[in-house]
């Protein structure tokens, strides 16, 4: 079976950063199988498109700059090149869009996508709970996904990857993004020495942290992983309230 072509929507920054020495792999690693139920792979036709995360039986979140009239999510994935025993793909009934996403800055990058069905929940397909508060600079979380695992040279791994990262402050997160800007909205997420990082394709994937989900992957530099520059997350405790008002609206049609 030939690999599906990937989508490359993560819009990264294309910058020339000064004092670059060296191209630094993503580091993360194999997910445990099944680890991250809550995962989710947005497919196009054939073609992988972007993250995403399941966050009821009947809901799942990704970015807003993933939107495509002929979305199907896919859950219980590990290897993304073939079918397996666990996957449930279910098509998407309604895209809501958040109201005041901005494809200029990204700003509000985010988008709930109501499934045609419910999922059935086994061990290897769980919704994940939202994070009810911001969490703090210095929080260890983990982002995962299909994105690739170089930079900016692409290679693009077959099985689901694990990476931790740390939450930054929103002064240091301003402070690397000077130039494009931070909207509120969004927050940072990597390491001091760089290496670890979400990059292209892991658009509209988890950013977890404690065992909740606080953010979506959004957007970062065209070479990932760089210490200054770490990666831009939809910052999804200032969503909760949005999120759950839509959610409630479809359930009383």
């Amino acid at each position: 079976m030939l690999p599906l072509v990937l989508t490359l929507l993560l819009p990264w920054v294309s910058a020339y950063i000064p004092e670059r020495t060296e191209e630094k792999i993503i580091g993360g690693q194999t997910c445990v199988p099944h680890s991250q139920p809550w995962q989710a792979a947005l497919f196009v036709s054939k073609n992988f498109h972007c993250g995403g995360v399941l966050v009821s039986d009947q809901w799942a979140l990704t970015a807003a700059h993933c939107n495509h009239w002929n979305l199907r999510v896919v859950l219980g994935k590990r290897n993304i090149y073939q079918e397996e025993p666990f996957q449930q793909l279910i098509r998407v009934k309604l895209r809501v869009t958040h109201p005041k996403y901005s494809s200029r800055n990204l700003k509000n990058d985010l988008m709930l996508l109501y499934l045609e069905n419910p999922v059935n929940l086994t061990p290897q397909v769980w919704p994940i709970q939202l994070a009810e508060a911001c969490a703090t600079p210095g929080t260890t979380c983990q982002v995962s996904g299909w994105g690739t695992v170089s930079s900016p040279f692409v290679k693009y791994p077959s099985t689901l990857q694990c990476a931790e990262v740390s939450i930054l402050s929103m002064a240091k997160c301003k402070k690397a993004y000077l130039r494009y800007g931070i909207t509120p909205g969004a927050m940072c997420s990597g390491t001091e020495r760089g290496g670890k990082d979400a990059c292209r394709g892991d658009s509209g994937g988890p950013l977890v942290c404690n065992g909740t989900l606080q953010g979506i992957v959004s957007w970062g530099m065209e070479h990932c992983g760089l210490a200054r520059y770490p990666g831009v997350y939809t910052n999804l405790c200032l969503y909760q309230t949005w999120i759950l008002k839509e959610m409630q609206k479809q359930k009383k049609q």
